[in-house]
């Protein structure tokens, strides 16, 4: 493996002032507990599950209305039981701040369509309890659906934390969602209340959604009643609520009871390809893995937390995260390149964040564009970065130490909607190695498994979790005996969780992700993860983005083919092609030269920027395009058109051959 450089060491005074060390120093002045090393912690910490977690609980000074006598029944997968007995409420947790500092900001708001807002944690909790007694007015009561269509602003926290409080099941997609992926979605569930917002501005542009709106209406008969809220200037839908209204009222929050493992919200899978699975986290399991992770991202009270995130993402959900450990908020709801790749780090600035999350592609696009916001902002109050949603590459973590802060700390994660959580992340008490994510993270099994499935360190294998996780699904809805939840994680190791990405962890305790194990490259043996690609045609100046499919026919050598978008100020030509061949010989190997290399206009991408390796894989090995990928789901659904057109020449090609 290669040598990777230190990037940043924290100072003994960060150190002692993280979140990490003072659970440490709890551990050692309560229980008599002290360990050498990281890699001795985390071991402790897997291989005593309830002790474990029975600390987190104290520690943050949990809270259960009933006595409970155990903290995990039995250590199973799937259904494991956690905390059996207690009961609890995620707002319950998240207001115990309220009545701390009720004049102190809880969150601030940039938005295209709203302009700027600040709620103080006596305001947040006022809006909440009025929208709360307006659903319980309309019938709404626990275990009963609320789902909203709405942006990253406080309409949607506001909203999230009302259904909550009453024991209802809360569910969220973005506005620029295509109708027929929120149906997909929605439809599932049968919600009786829509929250959703009549239009919105990006980039200066407003979009109507009133029609859809209307559609979406029409389309879930299990609707009672939506609630709207007005942008301005813009007319109310007839026949509907109107946010305003409700929450300008003063009610009191009433918080309902519920036991640990009752339902909190339903996320999604990315829906890019068949029915997505209707995941359903708990309150309690989300309490206890979100304290529990917040010691990873080093937040506190002190904290101004924000992460550049779409509502539909579940970083969305992940703010809770920093507002239940006290910290404030700031909600971006605005186009991240408009009117430049500047705009956001300008806010970032301006907003005084000490924490900064984005997509990594986000991270990518500004080191394409070349800016340096470090030449022109200050960043006084920055200490952490985080980065997920794909691997940060090498080149990533250099250009946010050189161009926008040296002396910051950058945690990338990596876990993903199905747990709620990160398997890998960030140590504030340990260096930074650039490509590398610093730790596993505390109560989480994770390993890499070779093809025997044997545990392997210092080489790629399948990412699997080997004992139970609070945050696990609870269930699928509507999944009768567990079956898609089963075949969507446990079918290839019984009882081990396979999460369906490729790692590397290192023998200093890091980590490296490669992508989906199942768009891993294979050729004559040698397995790479997709990113090592992208690494090496990106770097080139003439490529703006790119797509490398390996397609594996039985008893044949793979065929790989590279996609790639072309940047405007370069021709495609041979000439290129010789350059992006000679860049992967050079970086990876000679082995991985693509059979072919074919211009394309864009990379088709979901909602949340992934890359479509899977579907556009399937596709090409004949199947249908309309089964493959839901092109609601997709940030740019013509882009697949190119594909479809692509497979239709498949005949033509001799492939055999190659």
């Amino acid at each position: 493996m290669e040598h990777r450089k230190v990037l940043w060491r924290p100072s003994e005074e960060r150190v002692n002032s993280s979140s990490m060390k003072k659970y440490m120093n709890w551990l050692h002045e309560n229980h008599s507990l002290e360990f050498s090393s990281y890699d001795e912690f985390w071991n402790w910490s897997i291989n005593d599950l309830n002790f474990f977690w029975q600390t987190i609980w104290d520690y943050f000074e949990l809270k259960s209305e009933t006595k409970f006598d155990k903290i995990l029944e039995e250590e199973k997968m799937p259904g494991a039981c956690w905390f059996p007995g207690a009961s609890i409420n995620f707002v319950d947790e998240i207001f115990r701040h309220a009545d701390k500092f009720p004049d102190k900001l809880s969150v601030s708001s940039v938005s295209e369509t709203f302009g700027e807002e600040t709620l103080t944690w006596a305001e947040l909790k006022t809006k909440t309890g009025s929208l709360a007694a307006e659903l319980r007015r309309l019938g709404i009561k626990k275990g009963d659906r609320v789902v909203a269509v709405l942006p990253n602003t406080p309409h949607a926290l506001i909203s999230f934390y009302a259904t909550a409080s009453i024991g209802a099941i809360w569910s969220l997609c973005a506005p620029d969602m295509g109708e027929v992926a929120i149906l997909d979605r929605f439809r599932q569930i049968e919600p009786k209340i829509l929250i959703c917002q009549s239009g919105y501005i990006y980039a200066e542009k407003f979009i109507d959604k009133t029609i859809a709106i209307k559609n979406l209406i029409r389309e879930l008969p299990s609707l009672k009643n939506t609630i709207v809220v007005k942008v301005p200037n813009h007319k109310i839908i007839d026949g509907v609520s109107n946010w305003d209204l409700i929450t300008n009222t003063v009610e009191e929050v009433k918080v309902e009871i519920v036991p640990f493992n009752h339902p909190l919200w339903i996320v999604y899978s990315s829906g890019t390809t068949g029915n997505p699975k209707p995941i359903v986290h708990g309150h309690g399991g989300i309490i206890v893995e979100m304290t529990k992770q917040s010691l990873h991202m080093d937040l506190d009270d002190q904290d101004h937390f924000c992460w550049l995130t779409s509502s539909g993402w579940i970083m969305w959900n992940v703010q809770s995260m920093a507002l239940l450990r006290g910290s404030s908020v700031a909600m971006f709801d605005f186009a991240p390149n408009h009117p430049d790749m500047m705009e956001v780090w300008r806010r970032v600035d301006a907003e005084k964040l000490t924490y900064f999350g984005a997509g990594a592609a986000f991270f990518s696009s500004c080191m394409k564009m070349g800016i340096e916001p470090k030449k022109k902002l200050k960043f006084n109050q920055l200490r952490s970065i985080g980065s997920t949603g794909s691997p940060l590459s090498p080149e990533g973590y250099r250009w946010i130490y050189d161009s926008v802060k040296s002396d910051v700390w950058l945690a990338p994660i990596s876990g993903g909607t199905d747990l709620a959580g990160a398997f890998v992340l960030g140590n504030p008490m340990d260096e930074v190695r650039e490509g590398e994510m610093q730790a596993r993270s505390l109560g989480c099994a994770v390993q890499a498994f070779d093809e025997a499935g044997n545990s392997v360190v210092g080489q790629v294998g399948e990412l699997v979790c080997t004992k139970p996780l609070p945050s696990m699904p609870l269930y699928f809805w509507g999944d009768d005996g567990n079956k898609r939840l089963i075949e969507s994680y446990f079918d290839t190791y019984p009882e081990i969780w396979k999460h369906g990405d490729w790692i590397e962890f290192t023998n200093n305790g890091g980590s490296i992700i490669y992508g989906r194990s199942d768009a891993t490259i294979n050729r004559k043996g040698l397995r790479l993860g997709s990113s090592e690609i992208y690494r090496a045609v990106e770097s080139l100046n003439e490529i703006e983005d790119s797509l490398v499919i390996d397609l594996e026919y039985l008893g044949r050598e793979s065929f790989m083919v590279l996609f790639v978008v072309t940047s405007k100020l370069y021709d495609f030509s041979d000439a290129l092609k010789e350059k992006i061949n000679s860049s992967i010989k050079s970086s990876i190997s000679a082995r991985f030269l693509p059979n072919e290399i074919v211009e394309i206009k864009e990379v088709p991408r979901t909602l949340s920027g992934k890359k479509l390796e899977v579907p556009v894989k399937k596709l090409l090995l004949g199947g249908d395009p309309i089964k493959v990928v839901n092109r609601d789901s997709m940030a740019n659904p013509l882009s697949f058109d190119f594909f479809v057109e692509y497979m239709d020449s498949w005949p033509k090609r001799n492939i055999d051959k190659n």
